[in-house]
């Protein structure tokens, strides 16, 4: 069996992943990292998706500010579509990842394991990686919501909106799609464009609309950077609160969670808007039973009607269980701290577990909403190298510390 070691390995190369590799790597950090690159946005995403957030917050981070859209535009001589679509972020992503990890390791790490002097990953084919530090940066691809009365159902007659890369399987079939954010409001246009007969159903008594006024987010309104900030999370005003993390951890859980849940609540973008007028929309309904019946499922409301039809896709969104990370060893899924499948995590994004860090939405318990979107790579990315080489000087330090004890010892100081 094959052994190596690193200081730092990063589990996932998404744009997480990828900002983390960058920002450790800039601080003189050893990493390894680990994943294919852009995987659940090229397997978990359907075609023809369009990025939500706008331009600006669309920006995978590196600490010198290099590799942005703009300068991928710059690099490829083309200019990108305004929403993104996702073909082209992927290919951006993956134009980052040549830049920064062209050493990318595409295996799949099957385990974590504790040791005395850090942690081991037993990786695909045998190989053995001994690192000092471990960077979760999975994404959410394992937390696909599936509403328990789904549970039983056969993925056939129900799947999750992440089942599907490609919606055209669906063409000249009866769908209702379930939810009322934008992965269920998009899902549900793709449908319709490639021939599908959709229903959306959502509990909800109104679609919310995601209009962004053009006197206040136009460029030339000087109040503009008051009233957003340029991450675009949350409505006028509290986006400059959520989108500064180390300030709203410092508030009243209360407050926190109230702040996030007017940051993130489901809705759609308005460009939508026209695409999905043709589709049924059922408002204020919720599924209350879902029964199987050889090729079709028959589908009661909460007002008593039902809907025969061939597929239910269900766009109910994630709920984070970092215990679902198959490759976290018993021991580490036992021993993190957790509040309701989050990690509790300290200023630098460490867990419970020293030297174990989580990045993306799994953190968004300790910082908030930001750490949902592509935008918080940028304050993820700096906080974690800073955290990380300290401890890494800190660590320096002890171990040479003990050495000096050791020489002492030998020599009869």
């Amino acid at each position: 069996m094959k052994m190596s070691n690193c200081e730092a390995a990063i589990i996932g190369a998404g744009p997480y992943g990828l900002a983390a590799t960058a920002h450790l790597r800039s601080a003189g950090l050893q990493t390894w990292t680990f994943g294919q690159c852009m995987e659940f946005w090229q397997n978990q995403m359907p075609a023809g998706m369009l990025l939500r957030s706008p331009w600006d917050a669309s920006h995978i981070a590196d600490p010198h500010h290099a590799l942005t859209l703009d300068e991928y535009e710059k690099a490829r001589s083309i200019r990108l579509s305004r929403p993104v679509p996702l073909n082209d972020f992927i290919e951006y992503g993956r134009w980052f990842q040549r830049q920064v990890v062209p050493d990318l390791d595409t295996r799949r790490v099957q385990q974590i394991q504790r040791t005395s002097t850090g942690f081991r990953l037993m990786i695909t084919g045998g190989e053995t990686i001994e690192a000092q530090r471990v960077v979760i940066a999975a994404g959410i691809g394992p937390f696909a919501r599936r509403p328990s009365l789904f549970s039983a159902t056969p993925q056939s007659l129900a799947s999750h909106s992440s089942d599907h890369r490609d919606l055209s399987c669906f063409r000249g079939r009866r769908v209702i799609v379930v939810g009322g954010g934008q992965s269920a409001i998009e899902s549900a246009a793709l449908l319709h464009e490639t021939g599908a007969d959709v229903e959306l159903v959502l509990r909800r008594p109104s679609v919310r609309w995601l209009r962004r006024s053009a006197l206040f987010h136009s460029r030339y309104n000087p109040f503009r950077r008051i009233l957003y900030h340029r991450t675009d999370v949350g409505p006028a005003v509290l986006s400059q609160l959520v989108s500064r993390p180390d300030w709203l951890r410092r508030l009243p859980l209360g407050v926190q969670q109230k702040a996030a849940i007017r940051s993130i609540r489901p809705a759609g973008a308005a460009w939508l808007v026209p695409r999905v007028q043709a589709v049924r929309i059922t408002t204020g309904r919720h599924v209350i039973n879902a029964q199987p019946t050889g090729d079709q499922i028959s589908v009661t409301l909460d007002d008593g009607s039902m809907r025969w039809v061939d597929h239910v896709l269900l766009g109910t969104g994630y709920r984070v269980d970092v215990s679902r990370y198959a490759f976290l060893s018993h021991d580490i899924a036992e021993s993190l701290s957790q509040v309701d499948g989050y990690p509790e995590l300290d200023r630098g994004f460490q867990s419970s577990i020293p030297g174990l860090y989580f990045v993306g939405a799994p953190a968004a318990w300790s910082f908030g909403p930001l750490m949902r979107f592509v935008s918080g790579t940028e304050f993820a990315g700096r906080v974690l190298a800073k955290a990380a080489a300290g401890n890494r000087g800190a660590r320096l330090s002890a171990e040479k510390l003990q050495w000096a004890r050791v020489a002492k010892s030998q020599s009869g100081w």
